[in-house]
C-alpha cells in the first residue's frame, strides 16, 4: 500500500505560529484545500503523521518503524505544497531515493521497511533533482500571499472533467467558464466576476443577495456570505464560515465568523474565531513602509501589506481596531480602546494591560461557540489547549 507520512522535523513549525500551535503544518488551509488534502487528492494515497514526540501527535501519528512489508511510504515535509510536476516525480521514485530542489536537503523521501535502519533513521541512496521551484510556506503571511496561486491550482484539481451546477439567471456573471458551483450551492441577485481568477462555491454554501465577488475566490462547504458582502481576490472561506462587510486577500481556515461590516484584508484567521461587528484591521502602514510582524525569532519583514494573523478560538469585541501586522495567538478574548498591540499572547483577556484567561473559563467559552455550529469540544482539543496554556 502507498502511504504519505508527513513530517514537521525540518519545517520549523514555530515560524508558522500561531497556526501551528494547534495543528500540524500539513493541516493549514490555503487555496480551497488544506496541504494534506491537496496531497491526498493529487496522489490518491492515504496520509499519516510521523510520530515526533510532540503534543500534537494524535490519532494520525505513526512510528515509521511499524510500517508493514507491503507498504511503500513517501515522507514529505508538511509545509510543502504539491504541484503536478512534483507529484509525477514523486511517483517515479525508487526505494531509497529522495527529491531535492532549490538547493534543499530533501523534501520527499521514498522508502519501505528495508530502508528503515533504526526508529528514526532511514537509509537513502540517491538524490533526484526537481527542475521546478518548490512551493512551501515558511511564515504565516505566506498563506495569503500564495492564496491566488493555490486557489487556481485547487480549482483545476477539483473541477477537472466535472460540470458545475447551473448559475441562476438573476446573477450577473463575467467569465462563466471559471465559475463552479457544487451541489446545493445557493445564490441569487449577486455579481460574480471571474475575469481576474476562478470562483469556487462549495457544497450547500450560500451567497445572499447583493454580494459582489471578484475572483480568485473559494468558499467551503456550508459557508455563508451575508447580504451585500464585498469580496476581493484572492480570498478563501473554509468550511462553515460566515463572511460579511469587506474582505480582501484573506484566508479563513474554517468554522470562523467575520459576519458584519468592517474590513478584513491580507489576513489569516484560524478555526473557531469570531470578529465582532465593526472589527477592522489595518493592512498598510501610513508611510507605506514594510510591515514588521512578531515571530518567535523576533520581528520579521512581511512585505508592504499584512493585516491580522489570528490563531484558533480567538475573538474580538465589537468595533475592535486591529493594528497593521498584528499577531493574535490562540484562545484570546480581545477588547479595549484604540489600536491593538502588535502581539497578543495565547489565552489573553483584553488587549490593554492584558490579563490571563482562566483555563476552565476559556474551555466553557470555546464550547459555547462550537455549539452554535452544532459541534462540541473534543478531548484532543482540550489536550492541545491545556499544553498551550501551560507552556506558551
Amino acid at each position: 500500500m502507498n502511504k504519505i507520512i508527513f513530517t514537521e522535523e525540518f519545517c520549523q513549525p514555530e515560524n508558522l505560529y500561531p497556526f501551528t500551535l494547534t495543528r500540524k503544518c500539513q493541516d493549514i488551509r490555503l487555496g480551497i484545500l488544506t496541504i494534506r488534502e491537496k496531497w491526498e487528492k493529487m496522489t490518491g494515497f492515504s496520509s499519516f503523521d510521523k510520530n515526533e514526540d510532540d503534543y500534537k501527535d494524535l490519532d494520525r501519528a505513526i512510528n515509521v518503524d511499524t510500517i508493514s512489508k507491503q507498504d511503500t511510504c513517501y515522507m514529505i515535509h508538511g509545509n510543502v505544497l504539491p504541484t503536478p510536476a512534483l507529484v509525477r516525480k514523486m511517483k517515479k521514485l525508487r526505494n531509497g531515493e529522495f527529491i531535492v530542489a532549490n538547493g534543499s536537503s530533501g523534501i520527499v523521501f521514498c522508502f519501505t521497511q528495508k530502508e528503515i535502519k533504526e526508529k528514526h533513521r532511514i537509509q537513502v541512496t540517491q538524490a533526484v533533482e526537481l527542475q521546478e521551484e518548490i512551493k512551501e510556506i515558511k511564515y504565516p503571511w505566506h498563506i495569503f500571499q500564495m492564496n491566488d496561486w493555490a486557489i487556481r491550482q485547487d480549482f483545476a484539481l477539483l473541477t477537472n472533467k466535472r460540470r458545475s451546477q447551473p448559475i441562476h439567471q438573476s446573477n450577473q456573471v463575467v467569465n462563466r467558464k471559471d465559475i463552479f458551483l457544487e451541489k446545493g450551492a445557493r445564490l441569487r441577485h449577486c455579481i460574480l466576476n471571474a475575469s481576474t481568477g476562478p470562483i469556487y462555491i462549495g457544497k450547500n454554501a450560500e451567497i445572499m443577495e447583493g454580494s459582489i465577488i471578484r475572483g480568485p475566490f473559494a468558499m467551503g462547504e456550508g459557508s455563508l456570505l451575508k447580504l451585500g458582502t464585498k469580496v476581493y481576490g484572492a480570498t478563501t472561506l473554509g468550511p462553515y464560515c460566515v463572511g460579511g462587510g469587506e474582505i480582501k486577500n484573506s484566508v479563513l481556515f474554517g468554522y470562523s465568523n467575520k459576519a458584519h461590516d468592517g474590513y478584513l484584508g491580507d489576513s489569516v484567521i484560524g478555526e473557531w474565531c469570531n470578529m465582532g461587528a465593526g472589527t477592522t484591521n489595518s493592512n498598510l502602514k501610513n508611510n507605506a513602509g514594510d510591515v514588521r510582524v512578531w515571530t518567535p525569532k523576533g520581528q520579521l519583514n512581511a512585505g508592504m501589506k499584512c493585516g491580522v494573523l489570528m490563531g484558533d478560538y480567538s475573538r474580538t469585541a465589537i468595533n475592535t481596531s486591529i493594528n497593521t501586522g498584528t499577531v493574535i495567538s490562540v484562545c484570546c478574548h480581545v477588547f479595549g480602546a484604540g489600536l491593538t498591540p502588535k502581539y497578543i499572547p495565547a489565552f489573553s483577556w483584553g488587549s490593554e494591560g492584558v490579563d490571563r484567561y482562566a483555563f476552565d473559563k476559556a474551555l466553557v467559552d470555546v464550547e459555547g461557540w462550537k455549539k452554535l455550529k452544532g459541534h462540541t469540544i473534543s478531548d484532543n482539543e482540550k489536550s492541545i489547549l491545556k499544553y498551550i496554556f501551560e507552556h506558551f
